[in-house]
């Protein structure tokens, strides 16, 4: 008997393997039955959309460098700090009950239950976001996409709030506010899915509501006690960290929006194409603005917020618009938050990380453009989707977008104010450092023997009995001077 004719025959013997029960929310005991049989042959979604969570994970360090280069020196080490705080918070809060409130399959239309605390029933079964990826990865990939608002939402506390706060504060938030509005708008049972108003990746649940949450943190705090040669607050004290975290965002960005279409399709490389596009017409929109606005200079950070101004507004629309609407989005959203420079004068609040400025103004005007952008030719590059905006003669599209962005912003600034409110009279929660450890630096205070730079130059200038901030502010105070005695031979000559 040849080695086929017994294979065969042993084959017959063996009783069949039984079938996977599709109301098995576990997606099947692995004990009993291959749970991978019910991705055979699409395996490919699985591995594209763990590449891209993978790669959305580079945001939170990127955020983190971008924020301690923007911020003063003796402030920086606690923003590279708490990007790693906060992912593993957020971790924590997601697998708790974070997923199960944002995407538990039985959620009403305003919040999820808790039919998957503790992540029970998440593992091998189809995921709600798609039937092509077990939910235990589409459950990864959303947790990152809450780790990154988070992190953009701490910036509201610059250079003044307390680490430990800031963190207890994320964890709630991310309960109380994220994980409701992205059940509005991503959940099949929520009422902004429903509407329908359009999110392709986040313009509301990530970009809107963190801007306008970091705005509720900064007002809650107040101002700064301002004092040294960097007394504004807008000029960068590192600007390669600013432009290496500008770097990481942009490429984790093509992670953020190309996964978003949850798995591999026509349609998820333009989303990618459309990415690299509204970013690069972002650092065009704001250099144009500065080139004219400073009289023919340049700024390499204003070119890195234009490069964010255009991913956030690309963000809601990048799976609905044609990669040359996807320029015309990101530059009209660089210069409209170019043009808003002082946003935080004229509201008289001190967020001086711009976070409401790029992700709330920018996830505003993305949100409203995609309304009047979205077109069925791209959206069913999937097969599957299909809207209209107001390009396609939907023009009720676009009053669905304001819908969504008013309820959005003035729920996440509301419910964040009160949950600040209420924990800055909790005792050992108080939001803010003293005044003196403000001013000595948020690193000095909240950190032991670190701090970022040569140490060794610190250790000279106190064995000279001089401080950096004197140093600085003479070199500054010269240097205006220099810039003066220039002004006045030009204008004579």
């Amino acid at each position: 008997m040849s080695f086929t004719s017994m294979l065969a025959k042993r084959q017959e013997a063996e009783p069949e393997a039984p079938a996977i029960d599709p109301n098995d929310p576990w997606g099947g005991n692995p004990l009993e039955v291959d749970v991978n049989t019910q991705f055979v042959g699409i395996e490919f979604h699985t591995v594209y959309i763990a590449f891209c969570a993978f790669v959305v994970w580079l945001i939170i360090p990127g955020i983190g460098l971008l924020y301690g280069g923007l911020s003063r020196r003796k402030s920086a080490l606690a923003m590279l700090f708490q990007s790693l705080l906060v992912a593993a918070t957020v971790t924590f809060q997601w697998m708790f009950w974070g997923y199960s409130l944002a995407y538990s399959a039985t959620a009403g239309p305003f919040i999820g239950d808790l039919a998957n605390f503790g992540l029970r029933g998440v593992m091998s079964a189809p995921s709600i976001g798609s039937s092509s990826l077990p939910s235990i990865l589409f459950c990864y990939y959303q947790l990152l996409f809450c780790a990154c608002t988070v992190q953009i939402v701490v910036g509201g506390a610059f250079e003044r709030g307390r680490i430990i706060p800031s963190i207890v504060f994320g964890f709630c938030w991310a309960t109380v506010v994220y994980c409701p509005i992205a059940c509005w708008t991503w959940n099949p049972n929520g009422w902004l899915f429903n509407l329908p108003s359009l999110d392709f990746a986040g313009g509301g649940p990530v970009h809107i509501a963190s801007g306008c949450s970091a705005l509720a943190y900064a007002l809650i705090l107040g101002k700064r006690r301002q004092t040294g040669v960097e007394a504004s607050g807008k000029k960068a004290h590192n600007v390669t960290l600013v432009f290496l975290g500008t770097v990481l965002i942009w490429f984790g960005w093509f992670g953020f929006n190309g996964g978003s279409t949850l798995g591999v399709s026509v349609r998820a490389m333009v989303v990618i194409f459309n990415t690299n596009a509204a970013a690069s017409a972002g650092v065009i929109g704001w250099t144009v603005v500065d080139y004219i606005k400073h009289k023919r200079r340049f700024s390499v950070v204003g070119a890195c917020e234009g490069a964010i101004a255009g991913l956030v507004g690309i963000t809601p629309a990048a799976g609905y618009v044609s990669p040359w609407i996807s320029m015309v989005i990101g530059f009209i959203t660089a210069v409209c938050c170019a043009l808003m420079e002082n946003v935080d004068s004229w509201l008289g609040i001190d967020e001086g990380m711009d976070v409401f400025k790029l992700h709330g103004i920018g996830g505003m005007v993305g949100s409203f453009l995609t309304g009047i952008f979205a077109t069925a030719s791209i959206s069913m590059l999937d097969g599957v989707t299909e809207v209209h905006g107001g390009i396609d003669g939907n023009g009720r599209q676009i009053g669905l977008q304001l819908a969504d962005i008013t309820s959005i912003s003035s729920y996440s600034f509301v419910v964040s104010c009160i949950l600040l409110l209420a924990m800055k009279y909790i005792p050992g929660l108080h939001l803010r450092v003293t005044d003196e450890a403000e001013e000595a630096g948020l690193d000095r205070d909240q950190f032991f023997d670190e701090e970022i730079g040569d140490r060794g130059i610190f250790d000279e200038l106190a064995k000279r009995g001089l401080s950096l901030d004197a140093l600085l502010h003479t070199s500054h105070a010269k240097g205006s001077s220099t810039e003066q005695v220039q002004e006045t031979g030009e204008k004579k000559d």
